[in-house]
């Protein structure tokens, strides 16, 4: 199974969405406070969209079909977070309409 959720994630990676592209370009390579940062990383059995293994911080883009599966997202949420990862939402709206976003909550969330 594990494997299988290693395959998934790859295949994710090849098809971002154009707000997971937006994220990654403000993350990648240490850009944001010299943190680094995974795409697609999968924490047991869940896929992250991104994830900070040095801070325990992960990052979920939330597009449409999040409106329609909140019970899956839900227990998805708290079983991450029963690893001590902390978990940023912001939907794709948000990211679209105004980039920086996704800093200022990060920043709000690590102190």
């Amino acid at each position: 199974m594990k494997e299988i959720k290693k395959v998934f994630a790859r295949q994710l990676r090849k098809g971002q969405t154009r707000a997971e592209k937006i994220v990654w370009e403000l993350v990648r390579n240490r850009k944001f406070r010299g943190l680094k940062f995974r795409r697609q990383h999968v924490v047991e059995g869940f896929v992250l969209d991104f994830y900070c293994p040095e801070i325990k911080l992960g990052i979920e883009v939330d597009g449409g079909i999040h409106a329609r599966r909140k019970d899956y997202d839900a227990l998805r949420q708290e079983v991450i977070e029963s690893e001590g990862i902390t978990i940023v939402r912001i939907t794709n709206r948000e990211l679209l309409d105004r980039k920086r976003l996704i800093l200022e909550k990060l920043n709000n969330t690590i102190g």
